[in-house]
């Protein structure tokens, strides 16, 4: 869909029932709950080794010499040189990249899996169908934009995060299904239809999450896993009745690549 015709579907969509998308919600996620979790425990997975590469130097060092990180009594470390710091927080400018990249494409891919259970289409349920080689240099892109927005957010004394949660996370929803629009217009059409429904938008994002959270602690913990994809669904029906689907699927156009 040409960011033209998405704009004008945003300022001619009908007015939002907040009650409504949460019901519709909480349908879709009784025919998802799996598919999300798979999603949530397939990304923890492919990161989790990120992590163990990041804090093994760290640890091989505490091993070393035990007193590495420790200070003396003049309050300057004894052995530490902060320089040696720098390849750690480079790698974790990558990894912060590399994870942010993982994320946005899994949770696209699950997206397109929430509109094939919901319209009852038929497709393969691929998690890593917006991973592959026709996206990547796409997801790349806007895992960079999306964290300067973020930072800039941050540094504006934080109060801004709240307002740009919004774009960012229809942003996902956006290039879900909308994956030919360039970079600058999915940032643009995240914006469009943060600005137009955001109260909405941004109240069913903290409901649904609190929600997600309050039932998989009580179910112990681990039942996070299998909540917390509930959260992410909200912002696919404030896309779906918002802006709509075309009647030709873009996206089978290009499954068989």
């Amino acid at each position: 869909m040409k960011f033209q015709e998405f704009e004008s579907r945003v300022q001619n969509a009908k007015t939002l029932d907040f009650g409504d998308i949460f019901n519709k919600s909480i349908e879709l996620f009784k025919k998802v709950w799996i598919q999300g979790m798979v999603m949530i425990l397939l990304s923890i997975l492919i990161i989790l080794p990120f992590y163990l590469l990041m804090y093994l130097p760290l640890i091989g060092a505490g091993i070393i010499d035990p007193y590495m990180f420790e200070s003396n009594t003049y309050g300057q470390s004894s052995a530490f040189n902060p320089i040696l710091m720098f390849p750690f927080f480079l790698f974790m400018l990558v990894f912060g990249l590399i994870a942010s990249v993982i994320s946005f494409g899994m949770r696209a891919g699950f997206y397109r899996i929430c509109k094939m259970k919901d319209l009852d289409e038929a497709g393969k349920e691929d998690y890593f169908f917006y991973l592959r080689k026709p996206y990547l240099s796409k997801l790349i892109k806007l895992s960079l934009a999306t964290f300067g927005i973020s930072l800039a957010a941050i540094l504006l004394c934080y109060l801004p995060i709240f307002y740009v949660i919004v774009p960012i996370t229809l942003m996902n929803v956006i290039f879900a299904f909308n994956p030919e629009q360039s970079v600058s217009e999915i940032i643009k059409s995240g914006f469009v239809l943060g600005n137009k429904k955001w109260l909405i938008t941004f109240g069913l994002i903290i409901i649904s999450s609190i929600l997600a959270s309050i039932v998989g602690m009580i179910m112990c913990f681990v039942g996070v896993f299998i909540t917390a994809s509930f959260a992410y669904i909200p912002a696919y029906y404030i896309y779906k009745e918002s802006v709509g689907f075309n009647a030709e699927d873009e996206n089978k156009q290009i499954e068989n690549f």
